[in-house]
């Protein structure tokens, strides 16, 4: 009977995790200046996976930043601002843990229909895949990058004009975006699988 009731708990708080994802996506809500990640945003302090075959931006930006949870706990992330962004056939995971559930997105499967997305800001602790930058700048100040959000003067940061990235893999703790238009749109309960 405990083992239901926190299974059924489980499966409720997954399934509150997709409402925010799906609503601003997902993923995604506001970008922020003046900070890492947006302040009025309490991080669940789980973490996700995004994959994509090829992410394609201008208006780049990454610095380091913090995170708050609920709790107040500080979570020290990588932030990266992207000013519009194109993303292939995207997929989102989130698993339950201790428990053979999980949510399952995917997005953008048509090469023709990306997703699209602008002023989009991503907490990472983890970014993989082959990367292009254009007239890139590494080692500014983060509170001089070109991009409207910015992170803490005298902290490392690089941005540059554009960004391409080959066989993306990331694992986040927040996504935020104005806008995010997902084509395509696929959401399921899963049985634990991750994107990657």
């Amino acid at each position: 009977m405990k083992l239901s009731a926190l299974t059924r708990t489980r499966r409720g708080r997954a399934m509150l995790a997709t409402i925010p994802t799906v609503a601003v996506i997902g993923v995604l809500m506001g970008g922020v200046a003046q900070g890492a990640v947006p302040v009025s945003m309490a991080i669940s302090g789980q973490q996700f996976k995004i994959s994509a075959d090829k992410l394609e931006g201008t208006g780049f930006s990454q610095y380091a930043g913090t995170q708050k949870d609920a709790d107040g706990k500080k979570h020290d992330v990588a932030v990266a601002n992207i000013k519009d962004a194109k993303l292939y056939n995207l997929c989102q995971s989130v698993t339950v843990p201790g428990a053979p559930i999980g949510l399952l997105i995917s997005a953008g499967t048509d090469p023709k229909h990306p997703v699209e997305a602008t002023d989009l800001q991503i907490g990472m602790s983890d970014l993989r895949g082959t990367a292009t930058f254009d007239k890139i700048r590494i080692g500014v100040d983060a509170s001089t990058v070109s991009t409207e959000a910015k992170g803490h003067q005298g902290d490392f940061a690089m941005d540059s004009d554009a960004v391409n990235i080959d066989n993306l893999k990331q694992v986040s703790s927040s996504t935020s975006a104005a806008v995010f238009k997902l084509t395509d749109l696929h959401l399921k309960i899963s049985d634990g699988t991750a994107c990657f």
